[in-house]
């Protein structure tokens, strides 16, 4: 599947149908990751405005990117599922079946007994649908934008000095071992587990939190096994989740926190970068398994780039959120499927 066919199912099964920005060129500071040489790539932004983060799809343009050397079990190391909210989770299995996208397993109740369901996408990426009370905008479909994600790790505790200390996710929601009926359905879920679901302890700060609302982090640890890297001898941008996105403000502060804690920049683009109508400053590091988290100040938005309308964050405090009438604007760059014939 390539980028227009997925961005047209992230359209029509997610409600990604905004694109925040579309890109083309080459990852000129990705060569780290990308075998030492710059790869051109394509790459669409989009987001629910029914409220949550976006998904970022990429595409190389001049390279074929490889699957996985094995299929990924929960509990191996990398971004496992990526969590969808709902406000009816009756009326999201129903969507998602028409929508032909596969149903693994059915609804259950997740860790503190939420329920939720598991559904595999194209390419077999693995999302999580979660019922959350916390909504931006209220028409459209059952489901919103996302609102965290499974992440496998080899030691939950030494994981949290990222995900904890740097990114804010302290709060504990649940933290059990086990094997758990919910994950029975999905490859290596039948196994024992250590799962930890974090929440961050602030919900309403930064320009687009009033869009992107709250989100959660589960990570999962294999206890009776040893987990294996998902893209282990592949370069970021193969098939796959290639990393996690943070709306961030004070990128230098981050930094400089970061290396304290022992998790040093990998990436920066220090000067700022263009994608598109976004330009911004952008960085990366890695979790203790190699497991990708960008970092991402925004500079400029693009409204209507053909009119010279743009979203200038530069200058404001960086804490408060925008308000939602200038938010709701972004509806204006919506892609709407195309018009039915008439017989």
């Amino acid at each position: 599947m390539d980028l227009e066919a997925m961005f047209s199912w992230s359209r029509t099964a997610l409600g990604m149908d905004v694109p925040v920005f579309r890109d083309e060129g080459r990852a000129e500071l990705m060569t780290r990751y990308t075998g030492g040489v710059p790869q051109e790539r394509r790459a669409v932004l989009a987001v629910n405005l029914r409220g949550g983060g976006g998904l970022e799809i990429w595409q190389y343009t001049k390279r074929l990117p490889r699957e996985p050397l094995f299929p990924p079990h929960i509990g191996d190391l990398g971004i496992l599922s990526v969590k969808i909210k709902t406000d009816s989770l009756a009326r999201a299995q129903s969507w998602i079946e028409a929508r032909h996208a596969r149903l693994a397993g059915t609804i259950a109740a997740g860790l503190a007994g939420e329920p939720h369901f598991f559904f595999t996408g194209p390419g077999g990426l693995l999302f999580e649908v979660v019922e959350r009370g916390d909504w931006f905008g209220r028409r459209g479909g059952p489901l919103g934008g996302v609102c965290g994600c499974m992440i496998g790790v080899s030691d939950i505790d030494r994981a949290r000095c990222l995900y904890s200390d740097l990114l804010g996710y302290r709060q504990v929601i649940h933290d059990a071992r086990g094997v758990f009926d919910d994950l029975r359905p999905l490859p290596g879920g039948g196994g024992e587990l250590r799962r930890v679901l974090l929440e961050r302890e602030d919900k309403g700060e930064g320009a687009l939190s009033r869009l992107i609302g709250s989100s959660r982090i589960e990570l999962v640890q294999a206890l009776d096994r040893a987990p294996r890297k998902i893209f282990q001898d592949r370069f970021w941008g193969d098939l796959g989740f290639i990393h996690l996105c943070f709306d961030s403000w004070g990128l230098e502060g981050l930094k400089k926190a970061s290396a304290a804690l022992g998790f040093p920049l990998t990436v920066d683009s220090a000067q700022g970068f263009e994608m598109g109508e976004a330009t911004g400053r952008f960085a990366y590091v890695e979790d203790p398994d190699g497991t990708l988290i960008e970092l991402v100040e925004p500079y400029r938005i693009g409204i209507v780039p053909a009119a010279g309308w743009y979203l200038d964050l530069r200058g404001r405090d960086q804490r408060k959120p925008l308000p939602d009438l200038l938010l709701k604007t972004m509806a204006l760059k919506r892609v709407r499927p195309p018009a039915r014939r008439r017989t």
